[in-house]
C-alpha cells in the first residue's frame, strides 16, 4: 500500500477530546457570564445553565421520534430520495467507461470499487449536508417551528429529533445504494479480475535499518521527492529490519505467509528482462539463530507471496551438515521486556550497485483472508459515519445562521478536515520550516529572510510568545475541526484490504462520538436563547 495504517491511540484521543471540550466549554460560560454581568443578568445565565440539567434529564425518546418522523416525511416532500435514481443512472453506464481489457485484474479491480464508492459519497454527502443545514432555518422563516416549541417539548429534543430523521433518510439511501453498488461489482467486473476481491488481513511489524557498515542507523534516500520509503544497498551489510509482535501458532497456523511489494532502485542497467534479488533471514537474537531463505526476484509494482513452511533446512557453512529449524519453537523468541512473541525477518538486497526500497506496509503477515463483503461492508459504515458527522455539524450550526452560511460553514469544516488538519499539526508541532505570524509580519517589514537570526531583546521575547499563543489556538482550531481524511476507506477496499479495526474503524467511531455532545449542547443552547421571530 502507498499508505501506512496506524494503530489509534485511544487514550491519547480521549485526553484531547477532554482538553478541547472542556476549554471550549470553560470559555463559552465565562464569556456567556461576563455578558450577563454586563447586562445585569448574571444570574439569568447560572440559572439557565442549571435549568438545562433537567431538560436533559427529562429527555423523552416518543418526542424525539415524533421529531424525527416529521423530518423524515418532510425531506420525501423535499425530493431527497430522488438522489437514488441518480445513482442508477450512472451504473447505466459506468461499465462503457470503466472496462479496459489491457489493464491487469487488480487495477480493473481497484478502478470498479473507486468508482462504486465515490459515488457513493459524493451523492449522499451533498444532500444530506443540504438537508441538515436548511431544515431548521426553513422552519424558522415559515414559523412551523413556533407551533413546536409550544408543546411540551424541550429545544435539545428538537434538535435529537432533526438529526436522528436526517441520518434515518441518509441510512434508507446509503443502504440501498451500497447493496446495489456491491451487486454491480460482481456483474460488472471482469472474470479475470474476480479473484482480485478480497479482503487480506495483514499483520504489520516494526521497521528499523542496518546500514552498510552493519550499524543500527537509516535507510538510504535515493533523491526521491517522496520519503515514504528507504533503500538498502546490495552486496553490503545494508538490511532492513521488521519485528512482528504476537507471532504464534495458533494465530499464524503451520505455513506463514509473507506479503512483500518492494520497489527497486537501479544505479546501472544490469539484466532489465530479471528483477533484483533479494533475500529474507529469520533471526532469533536469543538463541543467537540466523536462518538465511532462499534468494527471489523483486517483481516491482506488483504483490509477490511467499509460504514459509513451519519446518526449514539450512546446510551448515562449516561442517556441511544439515541442520533443521522449526519457525516457532527455535526462530520465534519471547522478547525479556514485554514478554511478547516476536519473529524478527531482515530482507538483504544481494544485486552489488543496486538499492531495494521498502515501507512499513511493503511486507506483513497475511493471515487468512476474509469476504470482500465484509471489507466493502466497513468502507460503507465509514461513509454513514461521516454522514452521521455531517449531519450533526449542519443541525447544530443551523440553529444559530441561515441556510446559506451553514451550508458554507460546514462545507468549510468538511475542506478543512480533509486536506489541511495535516499542515496544521506540522505548524503545531514546529515540523513545518517558517516563523510565527508576528515573527513573519516583522521580517517581512525589515526584510530579512527566515535563515537570518532575530536579536534577542525583550521585543523579540514578547513576539515570540505571542506567536506561541496564537500556535496553541491553532492546536485548539485543529482539534475542534473534524479529521474527516479518516473517514476515507476505499482505499484500503480497493487494494484488497480488509479495513482495520485498530486504524480506520475505531478513529471513525470515536470521532462521530466524540462530535455528538457538543453538537447537541450548541443546537440546545442557540435554540433556547435565540429570538425565533427573527427571520
Amino acid at each position: 500500500m502507498s499508505f501506512d495504517p496506524q494503530p489509534y491511540n485511544v487514550l491519547l484521543a480521549l485526553g484531547h477530546w477532554l482538553a478541547v471540550f472542556g476549554s471550549c466549554l470553560g470559555i463559552a460560560f465565562f464569556v456567556a457570564f461576563m455578558t450577563g454581568v454586563a447586562s445585569g443578568r448574571a444570574g439569568a445565565v447560572i440559572g439557565a445553565v442549571t435549568s438545562s440539567f433537567s431538560d436533559f434529564f427529562s429527555t423523552s425518546c416518543r418526542r424525539i421520534g415524533a421529531v424525527a418522523l416529521l423530518t423524515f416525511q418532510e425531506s420525501k416532500r423535499r425530493k431527497a430520495l430522488y438522489v437514488f435514481f441518480v445513482f442508477a443512472a450512472l451504473f447505466m453506464f459506468a461499465g462503457w467507461f470503466l472496462s479496459n481489457p489491457s489493464n491487469r485484474p487488480e487495477l480493473q479491480a481497484k478502478s470498479y470499487i473507486v468508482f462504486v464508492l465515490t459515488a457513493i459519497s459524493w451523492l449522499i454527502l451533498p444532500v444530506m449536508l443540504l438537508l441538515s443545514c436548511w431544515g431548521v432555518p426553513e422552519d424558522i422563516r415559515l414559523r412551523s417551528l413556533h407551533t413546536v416549541v409550544t408543546k411540551p417539548i424541550r429545544r435539545h429534543e428538537i434538535v435529537l429529533g432533526r438529526m436522528v430523521g436526517y441520518i434515518s433518510v441518509g441510512t434508507i439511501v446509503l443502504l440501498l445504494m451500497g447493496v446495489i453498488g456491491y451487486v454491480w461489482i460482481f456483474r460488472q467486473i471482469p472474470d479475470e479480475a474476480k479473484p482480485s476481491l478480497v479482503a487480506r488481513v495483514p499483520v504489520y511489524g516494526t521497521l528499523t535499518f542496518i546500514n552498510r557498515e552493519g550499524k543500527q542507523g537509516s535507510g538510504v534516500n535515493v533523491g526521491d521527492i517522496w520519503d515514504f520509503r528507504s533503500y538498502v544497498e546490495g552486496a553490503t551489510k545494508a538490511r532492513a529490519v521488521w519485528t512482528f509482535d504476537d507471532v504464534s501458532e495458533q494465530r499464524v497456523g503451520d505455513q506463514m505467509v509473507l506479503e512483500t511489494k518492494f520497489e527497486a532502485f537501479r544505479t546501472h542497467k544490469g539484466n532489465m528482462e530479471k528483477g533484483l534479488l533479494a533475500r529474507f533471514i529469520f533471526v532469533n537474537p536469543v538463541k543467537n539463530i540466523s536462518l538465511p531463505g532462499k534468494p527471489f526476484e523483486v517483481k516491482e509494482y506488483q504483490d509477490a507471496t511467499l509460504v514459509i513452511d513451519r519446518k526449514m533446512t539450512e546446510v551448515d557453512e562449516q561442517t556441511g551438515e544439515l541442520k533443521s529449524f522449526d519457525l516457532f519453537n527455535d526462530l520465534v523468541y519471547t522478547d525479556p521486556e514485554d514478554g511478547g512473541n516476536k519473529l524478527r525477518v531482515e530482507v538483504q538486497c544481494l544485486d552489488a550497485g543496486q538499492y531495494l526500497g521498502m515501507a512499513r506496509p511493503d511486507l506483513f503477515i497475511r493471515l487468512a483472508d476474509r469476504p470482500f463483503a465484509v471489507s466493502f461492508s466497513k468502507s460503507v459504515l465509514g461513509i454513514w459515519l461521516m454522514m452521521c458527522m455531517i449531519v450533526m455539524l449542519g443541525v447544530s450550526v443551523s440553529c444559530f445562521v441561515k441556510g446559506p452560511v451553514a451550508t458554507l460553514a460546514v462545507f468549510t469544516f468538511l475542506i478543512i478536515g480533509q486536506g489541511m488538519r495535516e499542515f496544521m499539526g506540522r505548524v503545531v508541532t514546529g515540523q513545518e520550516h517558517g516563523s510565527g505570524l508576528v515573527e513573519s509580519i516583522y521580517r517581512l517589514v525589515y526584510h530579512l529572510n527566515p535563515t537570518v537570526e532575530i536579536d534577542d531583546s525583550a521585543a523579540t521575547k514578547v513576539m515570540f510568545g505571542i506567536d506561541q499563543i496564537f500556535k496553541k489556538l491553532l492546536w485548539l482550531v485543529q482539534h475542534i475541526i473534524p479529521d474527516f481524511g479518516v473517514f476515507r476507506m476505499s482505499p484500503y477496499v480497493a487494494n484488497g484490504f480488509d479495513v482495520s479495526w485498530e486504524a480506520a474503524m475505531v478513529p471513525c467511531l470515536l470521532i462521530t462520538l466524540g462530535y455528538a455532545l457538543p453538537c447537541l449542547l450548541i443546537g440546545y443552547y442557540t435554540l433556547r436563547f435565540r429570538e425565533l421571530e427573527a427571520k
